[in-house]
């Protein structure tokens, strides 16, 4: 018999590949998502092995499944990070998140971004995304900073300040920039139709 928190579980699993289905156009459909992809299945390894780290005696056994997932995936998620709901890791390869480290809902990671560390102190050392953050591939976020609702990384950012609410940080070191208003959408969505007002 299945224990009370094993459906909801269950959904929260589902909802993970869902959110990779949704949000990746190559996905051809939830089955590809569900076996081929290595982001899904690190999200789900973690979410095993973290509430495993809720009990103290298994944190060890938590530790090896965060290791084996390592092996399997590329991605390595330490089971002591606080995830919440529908984080996407697209690719997968490379991309770790340290011990303290917090990800808010609808997130979404790219191939080989940190969110790690500064210091070997104890404590929380590792960065806090808001939610809705977007971080792109080969970004390092390092320390216990914030980084805004909205927020987007560059790729290959290093980020060792805070990120206001909407701020898309960029460059080596990043700097914060506002992103440009938007701009109302051009009545011609293919440029080839100009052809005939240059004509």
């Amino acid at each position: 018999m299945a224990t009370s928190w094993a459906p909801a579980f269950w959904r929260l699993l589902k909802e993970d590949a869902e959110t990779a289905r949704a949000q990746d156009p190559a996905a051809t459909s939830l089955s590809a998502v569900i076996m081929t992809y290595p982001g899904v299945h690190a999200v789900w390894h973690y979410r095993i092995a973290h509430a495993m780290w809720q009990r103290p005696g298994l944190r060890l056994p938590a530790r090896v499944l965060s290791l084996v997932s390592r092996l399997l995936t590329g991605v390595e998620i330490h089971p002591g990070a606080r995830i919440g709901r529908r984080l996407f890791i697209d690719h997968g390869m490379g991309v770790v998140i340290g011990a303290t480290a917090e990800v808010g809902d609808d997130c979404l990671l790219f191939h080989g971004v940190t969110l790690g560390g500064r210091s070997m102190r104890p404590g929380k050392r590792h960065p806090t995304l808001g939610d809705r953050v977007l971080v792109g591939s080969g970004a390092k976020v390092l320390g216990p900073l914030w980084i805004g609702d909205d927020a987007k990384v560059g790729a290959n950012a290093v980020v060792t300040r805070d990120v206001p609410n909407g701020a898309v940080a960029v460059g080596i070191p990043a700097r914060n920039r506002t992103p440009a208003p938007a701009r109302a959408a051009s009545p011609v969505e293919d440029p080839s139709e100009l052809i005939e007002y240059v004509i």
